[in-house]
């Protein structure tokens, strides 16, 4: 066998294994295999999929890395993320055995990216706003309100964070949106840390300015409150 034959056998297989990810993706993405789920065996995929189990295993092992699913011993394979790039952030940000200062880089980190994301969410929302986004806005603002009033943790940080997506919804930046959604997961994760375990009134940011300033398509007075919010990793 020549070397440009076995050069050849292998990118057909690196091909194969690319192909049967994008697949598996596509399970992920669509829904047919919800977050938290056990996909199929090994077996069922070969047999479905029609191709080798190493091609299945390379393709599992791949996805594995990229924090999209987890293979647990004695249970099977589940979704942990609904994409590779959701996968990759919680990785970086969850929980390891660093140091403290990597920790503490890491978070500061997410939050300086976060302050990306919503600072221009908020500018691009004050620009182009339509009323069914206002309501939405008025609808969701009201919801956190409510959640912070409740005192419970989880219903506040979800509420929270549907309020932040829907501003970024008003951008109408559809890449943005994916961006954000990517990273939103891990983020909630992070603000359920930085909180604690209970709802502290130190703690609260009133979030009706920004509405506010969206509202009257001021970019600049947006942009500034949504920057407010993240000049520390505890502000939500």
């Amino acid at each position: 066998m020549t070397l440009s034959s076995t050069g050849s056998r292998a990118g057909a297989r690196q091909t194969l294994v690319r192909q049967v990810i994008d697949q598996l993706n596509e399970q992920v993405t669509r829904g047919a295999w919800p977050l938290g789920s056990k996909i199929p065996t090994e077996p069922q995929l070969v047999a479905s999929l029609g191709v080798g189990r190493n091609t299945v295993r390379e393709a599992v092992r791949a996805l594995v890395h990229a924090g999209v699913l987890e293979c647990r011993q004695g249970s099977g394979t589940y979704v942990t993320s609904t994409d590779e790039l959701s996968g990759a952030v919680a990785r970086r940000l969850a929980p390891t055995e660093a140091p403290e200062v990597v920790r503490a880089t890491r978070a500061a980190e997410a939050v300086e990216v976060r302050r990306a994301f919503e600072v221009e969410a908020a500018r691009l929302a004050a620009l182009r706003r339509t009323s069914a986004d206002l309501a939405a806005l008025d609808a969701a603002l009201s919801a956190r309100e409510a959640a912070w009033e409740s005192g419970r943790l989880a219903v506040f940080v979800a509420a929270d964070a549907e309020l932040h997506t829907t501003i970024v919804a008003a951008a109408h930046n559809s890449m943005l949106a994916e961006l954000y959604a990517s990273f939103g997961t891990a983020m909630r994760a992070t603000l359920t840390e930085a909180i604690g375990p209970e709802l502290h009134p130190d703690r609260y940011v009133d979030h009706s300015a920004l509405v506010e300033a969206i509202r009257a398509g001021d970019t600049e007075r947006a942009t500034r409150e949504a920057g407010a919010f993240l000049e520390t990793p505890l502000r939500a």
